[in-house]
């Protein structure tokens, strides 16, 4: 009997554990991102449904994973070409400014609310470059400078800025990331 009651104690004990996580899951940060967006100048853009068999993003309990995404203009079109030929650093630098606007805007897409957003966890930059060019890194400061403007340490993330010969369509840069949810 001893032993039957010590069981259920313990069952009691795991369930109510249970519950911890999605009331913890539903909370929302301090940080007003929204606030941030607008001082940075940064609009958000309509998400569009993709079109093949990938999605924009994709939700597993506290974490969503982002597909690439490339450096849309706020007009519309894209920014096309290899960075240290076609386009210079600065113009790289916009690029992945630029594409860090559309990861941000799928993000909102999925969660609703950027306050949601616990931390930044990982980034992967590919620039689409010439074999010359080393400055990968410095390019994708331009989108971690940007996301640590609007998260502070929260943003701050592990990153690998890699060089490539060729991007689909041959965008300048494609980013994706994960991010923890609350």
């Amino acid at each position: 009997m001893k032993k039957y009651i010590f069981l259920v104690a313990i069952v009691f004990a795991l369930a109510s554990c249970k519950t911890l996580p999605s009331a913890q899951s539903t909370a929302i940060g301090t940080v007003d991102v929204e606030a941030k967006l607008k001082e940075l100048g940064i609009q958000l853009s309509p998400v569009t449904p993709s079109t093949a068999s990938i999605v924009k993003t994709v939700r597993v309990g506290n974490m969503v994973y982002t597909s690439g995404h490339g450096p849309d203009k706020p007009g519309g079109g894209q920014i096309f070409g290899k960075v240290g030929g076609d386009l210079t650093l600065e113009q790289g630098q916009e690029a992945a400014r630029l594409t860090g606007i559309a990861l941000l805007s799928s993000l909102k897409a999925e969660i609703g609310d950027l306050r949601k957003v616990k931390r930044v966890v990982k980034v992967l930059g590919l620039v689409n470059c010439t074999p010359a060019f080393s400055q990968q890194p410095q390019v994708m400061n331009a989108f971690s400078d940007m996301i640590v403007k609007i998260w502070g340490e929260n943003g701050r993330h592990a990153r690998s800025a890699v060089g490539t010969n060729a991007l689909p369509n041959n965008i300048a840069v494609e980013i994706e990331m994960i991010v923890e949810l609350y």
